[in-house]
């Protein structure tokens, strides 16, 4: 049976991807008491980041919103592998955003908006969490937006 969480993202016409595998030398989880600590998820689809450059130059805040909302689907995936159902998800504590960007650019919040709303639209009021967004002179894999999480768990 589905989680409520992945009703509402099929509701929106959204799934989850598998979770990904670590690419170095790191857990993609962490459970600490009741806290889930999401490692930094790329904006990846079928296993391939999918939105690769800076913001302000190759990259528009649209595609960039885009690449955040893969990054939340992804984190989401990993808390579903770590805790075996979302529906433990009790809060949504903290999202933290970096966006790869020239030094000109400032509208990180504007980018990283695309995962805070997603945990919203699946989360409802849980969904509402503290945040930061920074920007970046580069990403792992070139990747535009790498985003972790920590969520409260039952």
């Amino acid at each position: 049976m589905a989680s409520r969480i992945e009703a509402r993202l099929a509701e929106l016409g959204l799934s989850l991807p598998e979770a990904a595998a670590p690419v170095a030398n790191y857990v993609p989880w962490v459970q600490s008491g009741r806290l889930l600590f999401i490692s930094g998820q790329l904006p990846l689809r079928d296993g391939r980041v999918a939105v690769v450059g800076r913001l302000g130059a190759e990259v528009d805040v649209e595609r960039g919103r885009m690449a955040a909302q893969l990054c939340a689907l992804a984190i989401l995936a990993q808390a579903k592998a770590a805790t075996g159902d979302l529906d433990r998800l009790r809060r949504c504590v903290e999202l933290g955003g970096f966006v790869a960007c020239t030094p000109e650019f400032a509208d990180h919040p504007k980018v990283i908006n695309g995962a805070s709303d997603l945990m919203v639209d699946v989360m409802g009021e849980a969904g509402r969490h503290a945040r930061f967004a920074v920007g970046a002179p580069s990403l792992p894999l070139g990747a535009a937006v790498e985003i972790r999480a920590v969520f409260e768990i039952a």
